[in-house]
């Protein structure tokens, strides 16, 4: 009989349990009234790196004395540049290609050697220039922001775009029929700098006496961003 028993109030449990709904599962389910958004600000920093690529070619009959030539002049343009305050200068790209006659062999060697300058002092590196166009001639000229002047702009873009989410926030909540809110999580970031393409320049062949007008650099501005993303808490 207890056995009997045991087992018809097992049965009645479960008959209990399976006519019961199944109650909704609320884990990893968002609260009702998480408001998802973002804000940004953005500035415009004039740029304060030149960056300014050096290039000489040179054609022979056989590729090691290009190579020899080309290397030897790209050291001593480096040598020159370096003396010359507030400069940096390294090697750039270097290639030796062959090019062939209409019959497919090799009729002559060519070879290029570039040198690459980087300043904050945009008249030095424009000086500088056109002192080694005698040796190697601009190709083109970019421009960017230091790590210090980005820094600087994304610190003063900060405080402006965390309250762009905030007022974001209160005007989207009210509009919802919320009275306030909560932040539940947020990222603050940098979208980088944007800065104008660079500047293309053909190699033109100078009277002498024009070798070293300097080159005529002038920058322009860099785009700089702070978004601020996440997610509130809309309050009645």
């Amino acid at each position: 009989m207890k056995h009997m028993l045991a087992a018809t109030l097992l049965a009645s449990s479960a008959a209990v349990a399976t006519a019961q709904p199944a109650m909704p599962m609320e884990h990893g389910r968002e609260p009702a009234g998480v408001l998802n958004l973002d804000a940004r600000a953005t500035t415009d920093v004039p740029t304060d790196v030149v960056s300014m690529t050096l290039a000489v070619e040179q054609e022979g009959a056989e590729p090691g004395p290009i190579s020899a030539a080309l290397s030897q002049r790209a050291q001593r343009v480096i040598a020159e540049a370096k003396r010359t305050p507030g400069v940096t200068a390294e090697s750039g790209g270097f290639t030796i290609y062959p090019s062939n006659d209409k019959n497919g062999r090799i009729s002559a060697w060519r070879g290029r050697a570039e040198v690459r300058l980087e300043s904050k002092d945009f008249a030095a590196v424009s000086k500088l220039a056109g002192e080694l166009a005698s040796q190697m001639q601009v190709q083109n000229i970019a421009f960017s922001l230091s790590r210090e002047a980005r820094d600087a702009a994304e610190s003063k873009l900060i405080d402006e775009a965390i309250a762009s989410f905030k007022t974001k926030a209160q005007h989207t909540a009210k509009a919802f029929g919320y009275g306030s809110y909560t932040i539940r999580n947020v990222h603050v970031g940098q979208a980088g700098a944007v800065t104008p393409m660079p500047r293309a320049y053909m190699a033109k062949t100078m009277a002498a006496e024009a070798m070293a007008a300097p080159v005529p650099v002038e920058g322009g501005k860099a785009q700089v961003t702070v978004t601020v993303s996440g997610s509130v808490q809309m309050l009645r």
